[in-house]
């Protein structure tokens, strides 16, 4: 019994994007700001990747970072770099929306999901901060998102698998629940094992030196002036072989194919 897994590579960048898709990345989400959880990316850079890759683009709508309770004017915005994604060919984007009780805003969520058709919503890590998740699961596949990002209410997901694993169970087939959150290649696999996902998504983030030759004396000692984040396309290669080691059984060695 074999099952086909999803890798979706979260990237800040156009070199992000090339390595995900060279390393074998099954869909992209494409964000501006990764170190502030992720924001809406810029026009050039949707359209950049939608031209250069084939794998499915699915732009985060984030005006700002912070909290997931969001102002009408900044609906409208939202609503608006919704459009533009759908004009430009993308499969999919990426939202959240809460209430201030901290349950999940239905009528945004729903009016979201109607304006992207055919395009597929995921509801992204605004999941973790919401009151009941049991609750809140039901009110988004009421909704017609396509997916959840979670990490199990925790930091990272390995540390939220137990809730991951439960979600899953009482998605029943409805949603797909996708972990986020410290997802690495070498804890995928065991992942998979104890959650029963089948879509799993890692940013893959590592820091290399900048390229660049000239340091200014006043700025040189500034951490992040002179590095910056990269994703190697070997790391997302070892993600996805990693997954093809997942067994279905515990019963039984027979590896899945991812």
């Amino acid at each position: 019994m074999a099952h086909n897994y999803t890798l979706e590579i979260a990237v800040n960048d156009y070199p992000g994007a090339a390595a995900a898709a060279a390393g074998g990345a099954d869909r992209i989400e494409l964000c501006n700001a990764l170190s502030e959880g992720g924001l809406t990316p810029s026009f050039g850079l949707i359209r950049k990747c939608l031209q250069d890759f084939t794998i499915p683009i699915f732009p985060i709508i984030r005006p700002r970072s912070g909290d997931f309770l969001y102002t009408n004017a900044e609906f409208e915005i939202m609503v608006s770099d919704l459009i533009l994604c759908k004009e430009l060919g993308c499969k999919g984007v990426v939202v959240g929306f809460l209430n201030a009780d901290g349950s999940v805003d239905q009528e945004k969520t729903e009016r979201f999901c109607v304006l992207a058709a055919p395009m597929e919503v995921t509801f992204h890590r605004a999941f973790d901060r919401c009151v009941n998740p049991f609750a809140a699961l039901e009110v988004i596949i009421t909704a017609g998102c396509k997916r959840i990002l979670t990490s199990g209410q925790q930091l990272a997901a390995p540390d939220g698998a137990r809730l991951i694993a439960d979600l899953v169970k009482a998605a029943a087939g409805r949603i797909s629940i996708m972990p986020g959150s410290g997802v690495r290649p070498e804890n995928i696999s065991a992942l998979a094992t104890q959650t029963g996902a089948t879509e799993f998504h890692s940013s893959m983030r590592s820091v290399a030196p900048s390229a660049m030759q000239y340091k200014h004396p006043s700025f040189a000692a500034v951490p992040d002036d002179y590095v910056v984040s990269v994703i190697k396309d070997a790391d997302v290669r070892e993600a996805r072989r990693n997954l093809g080691l997942v067994l279905t059984d515990a019963t039984d060695n027979t590896d899945i194919v991812g």
